[in-house]
């Protein structure tokens, strides 16, 4: 049996479908009140938990063989968060821990492609190094550091391996990701302001089949990242726009309006509790170098992304069949 943590998750709840497709047994480590929407009908057994919760991380783990370590806090908000730091960084201390008092055979843990330390020119991969003195952002920073405890674990004998994923996009985005808002807005024809920018974006489906690929055949030690392919915020509503047929007021923002407005937004999403979209980090990121490689992936563990299109495709139509 496997246990996935942050299995409602976007990443999670596809890594749960495609484990049980073949035929595998799934354990979910679930935070009490946590809606199962996701999950809703898989037969997977629903263990409520908390990474931050030592005992019931030791108590998740009876009867398991390995494990999808996936529960973490985005944010792309200006400063420092602690409670990203705890969940991401604290949190993964827990796994380790009892993954390796337990004698668990498998650890692949999902940290990010913002984990690793950014180059303004020629391409990312993996023979770059996680920066936890990164500028940008405590997220960035948490899944650094939470990236480099996993891989002394693995240097202390841990089987484990490590995936950084690029822009998830895709369907069954039941929570609204920041991406998957912007898509189901212009998939529904709503006014759509956006700024020049361009980043790598993969489908949440094969993010997941490189996590089982990484369990069966990655190495120790080893991180691979999986990353899709590199579009602009432009192409992504047009792609939008001609899956549709609908048309919609869009509206491009001048790059440095946008960074002024930046200034000021961080505090208008946490009075509104509204999910973030223009904030200084997510302007950074469409700005940065995205030139990013997933030959590592592709050689080791049989990775091949698909076409964008078809993501944005069955997006569109995922959030469209949600909506009725």
């Amino acid at each position: 049996m496997w246990l996935v943590t942050g299995a409602t998750g976007h990443v999670g709840n596809v890594v749960v479908r495609k484990l049980l497709e073949r035929g595998e047994k799934v354990r979910a480590l679930i935070l009490p009140g946590e809606s199962r929407e996701s999950i809703s009908g898989l037969n997977v057994e629903a263990f409520e938990g908390d990474v931050l919760n030592l005992d019931s991380v030791f108590e998740s783990m009876r009867g398991i063989k390995g494990i999808f370590h996936l529960a973490g806090v985005i944010s792309i908000m200006p400063g420092e968060n602690q409670f990203v730091r705890k969940v991401n960084v604290d949190g993964t201390k827990n796994i380790l821990r009892a993954a390796t008092e337990t004698g668990i055979e498998k650890l692949i843990y999902t940290s990010s492609i913002h984990a690793i330390q950014r180059v303004e020119h020629g391409v990312i991969d993996e023979t770059l190094s996680y920066d936890m003195e990164n500028p940008y952002g405590a997220y960035d920073r948490s899944k650094a550091e939470a990236t480099l405890e996993v891989l002394n674990a693995a240097r202390s004998g841990l089987e484990a391996v490590v995936v950084c994923p690029t822009g998830v996009i895709g369907p069954y985005d039941f929570r609204g990701s920041m991406m998957g808002a912007f898509i189901h807005d212009a998939a529904v024809a709503k006014p759509t302001l956006y700024v020049d920018g361009a980043y790598d974006f993969v489908d949440v489906r094969d993010v997941a089949d490189g996590l089982i690929a990484a369990a069966e055949n990655g190495k120790r030690g080893e991180s691979y990242i999986l990353s899709g392919q590199k579009i602009s915020m432009r192409y992504l509503l047009e792609t939008v726009r001609e899956i549709t047929g609908k048309h919609f007021f869009q509206m491009k923002i001048p790059f440095d309006l946008a960074k002024f407005a930046a200034l000021f937004t961080p505090m208008y999403y946490q009075l509104a509790n509204t999910t973030p979209r223009f904030t200084p980090y997510s302007l950074e990121v469409l700005q940065s170098n995205s030139n990013i490689s997933h030959a590592k992936a592709t050689c080791e563990l049989g990775y091949k992304p698909r076409p964008i299109f078809d993501s944005i495709r069955d997006a569109v139509k995922w959030f469209l069949e949600k909506k009725k």
